[in-house]
C-alpha cells in the first residue's frame, strides 16, 4: 500500500481556536488521535464513548503530556439513536461551533443481532447512529462553516472491508429483519454485515460532500490495526484477515491517516475523496465503491429513517 510521511509529533499543524468531536475516542485509534491532537493547542476536543472509567483515565493521561488540554467526555452508544440524540444535545448545551467532527467509532464482524430500534447491528453503529449525530450538529458545523477562515471537516472511518459486501452493495430490504442473510451463502454473514456498513461509512461520505460543499467531508481507511474491534474474531476470522492485511499497524500508526485528514492543510484534501494510509488519495476499486447511483439510495433511504428523529 502506498504511503506518505506523516509523523504526528512534527506534522500536525497548529490548532488553536478548533474543536473536535471524536466519536469512540475511549480507547485505541480514537484515543491516539485524541492525544496527538491534544499536543497541538485545540480550543477543545469533545469525544464520546461508552465506558466512563476509561474516559477518565485518557483524560488524565493526555492531560499528563499536554497540561492546557480541554477535554470533555460525552457518553453515547451509537447503536441507539435515543443516546445518540441526548449526546448531541449535550454537545450543543457545551459549544457553539463545531470544526473536525471524526467518525471513528464502530464494531466490526459481531454476532448476528439487532439495534434496539430495530436495525442490523453493524449497520445501526457504523452508519446509522453517525448519520444521526452528524445530522444533529449539521447547523452548528453550518455555522461554524459560514465564519472568516473556516476549515471544518468530517472525517469518516471507512475500510477496505467496503469490498466485502452482498453484490448489490448494502441490501437495505433486510436491514430491519432479525436473521437475515447477507450476500453469498458461502462468505460469513458477520463480514457481509461489516462490508456493507463500511460500504455505507465510503458512500455516504461523497453525498455529505455534493450536499454540504461549505465542509471538507473525507472517507479513510486506516490500515490492519490491531485493537479490540478484533474481540470477537475466531481462529478462521483471524487468518483471512491475515491472508489480506499487507501489514499490521498498532493503534498509534492506525489512528494516522484519520489524524492527518483532520489537521492537515485544507489544500491537501479532495471534498468527497477516500484516502488510504498515510494520507493517498484512492479511487474505489469496486463496482459498488464507486455507485454513485447507490450512494444517492443510500443518502435518501437515511434521510427517511432519521426523519422522525429530528
Amino acid at each position: 500500500m502506498s504511503k506518505a510521511s506523516f509523523n504526528p509529533v512534527t506534522d500536525i499543524p497548529d490548532q488553536s481556536g478548533r474543536v473536535f468531536l471524536i466519536t469512540g475516542g475511549t480507547t485505541g485509534l480514537g484515543a491516539s488521535s485524541i492525544s496527538f491532537i491534544a499536543a497541538q493547542n485545540p480550543a477543545h476536543i469533545f469525544f464520546s464513548g461508552r465506558n466512563k472509567a476509561r474516559a477518565a483515565e485518557l483524560i488524565t493521561k493526555v492531560k499528563q503530556a499536554s497540561p492546557s488540554a480541554n477535554l470533555t467526555f460525552i457518553e453515547c452508544d451509537l447503536s441507539i439513536l435515543v443516546s445518540v440524540q441526548t449526546a448531541a444535545k449535550e454537545f450543543l448545551s457545551k459549544s457553539d461551533r463545531l470544526d473536525v467532527m471524526m467518525c471513528n467509532a464502530g464494531i466490526m464482524a459481531t454476532p448476528a443481532s439487532m439495534s434496539k430500534e430495530g436495525y442490523e447491528i453493524q449497520f445501526a453503529t457504523n452508519h446509522i447512529g453517525h448519520a444521526l449525530l452528524i445530522k444533529s450538529l449539521l447547523p452548528c458545523m453550518l455555522k461554524t462553516a459560514s465564519q472568516p477562515k473556516s476549515d471544518v471537516r468530517i472525517i469518516s472511518l471507512s475500510s477496505i472491508a467496503y469490498k466485502t459486501v452482498p453484490p448489490a452493495g448494502i441490501e437495505f430490504d433486510k436491514l430491519k429483519t432479525a436473521g437475515a442473510n447477507y450476500g453469498p451463502f458461502y462468505n460469513p454473514n458477520k463480514w457481509m454485515c461489516y462490508g456493507q456498513s463500511k460500504l455505507a461509512n465510503l458512500l455516504y461520505s461523497t453525498q455529505l460532500a455534493a450536499h454540504h460543499p461549505s465542509i471538507t467531508s473525507v472517507a479513510v481507511h486506516p490500515g490492519f490495526i490491531k485493537t479490540e474491534l478484533h474481540v470477537h474474531n475466531g481462529f478462521v476470522d483471524r487468518q483471512i484477515v491475515n491472508m489480506i492485511a499487507d501489514k499490521w499497524l498498532s493503534p498509534e500508526e492506525g489512528a494516522y491517516t484519520q489524524t492527518w485528514a483532520a489537521t492537515t492543510a485544507k489544500g491537501n484534501l479532495d471534498n468527497g475523496a477516500y484516502y488510504e494510509p498515510i494520507g493517498v488519495k484512492s479511487v474505489p476499486e469496486t463496482k459498488q465503491g464507486k455507485d454513485m447511483g447507490l450512494a444517492k439510495e443510500l443518502w435518501e433511504w437515511t434521510e427517511r429513517e432519521l426523519k422522525s428523529w429530528m
